[in-house]
């Protein structure tokens, strides 16, 4: 049977196809188009969205077209309730949309399962690892998470994720997309990590010129990476204390690729660390950058087999 795995972002969407004959499964990826911040081009940017989303949907199941699907899965970075975004600050035309509607659009006839990218991660890494305690944090264009505890998803009663990024770790801090200050996305993410390298640098800081100034020993590439890496230590000590989970997996598409991450993370949790007290052992993500990939995959497969 073909499945189908998405992976939605905030600036780009991963796609992954598993199909019979097939050695390995197909993967492929595009960026969104330039999001649409003006409140009258909302419906514009919306529309270029998901003409976006179908047309990598049939690029990706080739001449058979989507209807070949026999189940997808959708990790979804937004907030969904009642079947209705409420909430997606790195997308706000999408604020408002049912999520019927966007799936009959982009996969017709095909029965899809969503949850938030989040959680999907923290699933994929707990069943690749076989841990049935932990923390899933992502580091991406913003700081998305998951919580397994006996080796079942944790939300809340109404579903949803556990808002890893959106911790306070510094309510003095910077301001978030959100509208708070000092949210551990605020600080941590990739785009908060590289605006603090470009200001230490005096010129723009991409993913690839901040691993080479890593790797370099560059000042203006190590203060922030000190930076991320204490906030997300807070964050780790703080759900060890919470959820006395065994450890917290960092990833995501940032995350993934930054040398040197989790060794600082690990450094500044034994700081932090309360005496007498064991924290959550601090290690990279086995699913590497697509860890919320390999969970809509997953989930596409539960769908099929239920």
């Amino acid at each position: 049977m073909t499945l189908l795995g998405i992976d939605v972002g905030g600036t780009k969407v991963a796609l992954v196809l598993e199909r019979p004959g097939l050695r390995r499964p197909v993967h492929a990826r595009f960026d969104w188009p330039r999001p649409a911040d003006r409140p009258a081009d909302l419906r514009v940017g919306r529309e270029a969205d998901l003409a976006a989303l179908a047309e990598a949907v049939v690029r990706i199941t080739g001449a058979a077209g989507p209807g070949a699907v026999r189940s997808a899965g959708l990790a979804l970075p937004a907030t969904v309730r009642d079947g209705r975004l409420t909430s997606w600050p790195s997308r706000p035309s999408w604020a408002g949309l049912r999520l019927d509607t966007v799936l009959e659009r982009v996969l017709p006839g095909v029965p899809v399962r969503y949850e938030d990218d989040g959680n999907l991660a923290a699933l994929a890494e707990a069943a690749r690892g076989g841990v049935r305690d932990l923390a899933y944090l992502g580091l991406g264009t913003g700081v998305g998470g998951g919580i397994v505890l006996g080796g079942r998803l944790h939300t809340g009663p109404y579903g949803g994720a556990a808002e890893v990024g959106h911790l306070v770790v510094d309510p003095g801090g910077a301001g978030c997309v959100c509208g708070r200050t000092g949210c551990l996305q605020a600080v941590a993410s990739g785009p908060a990590t590289l605006a603090r390298a470009a200001a230490a640098r005096g010129a723009p800081v991409g993913p690839a010129e901040f691993r080479a100034g890593l790797a370099e020993g560059r000042a203006w590439a190590l203060g922030p990476l000190r930076e991320t890496a204490a906030a997300l230590a807070v964050a780790v000590v703080n759900l060890g204390e919470l959820l006395q989970c065994a450890e917290v997996r960092l990833g995501g598409g940032f995350g993934h690729g930054v040398p040197g991450l989790v060794g600082a993370v690990r450094r500044e949790v034994r700081r932090l660390a309360r005496p007498g007290v064991a924290p959550p052992a601090v290690r990279r993500a086995r699913c590497g950058a697509r860890a919320s990939l390999h969970g809509a995959l997953l989930l596409a497969r539960g769908a099929a087999d239920g």
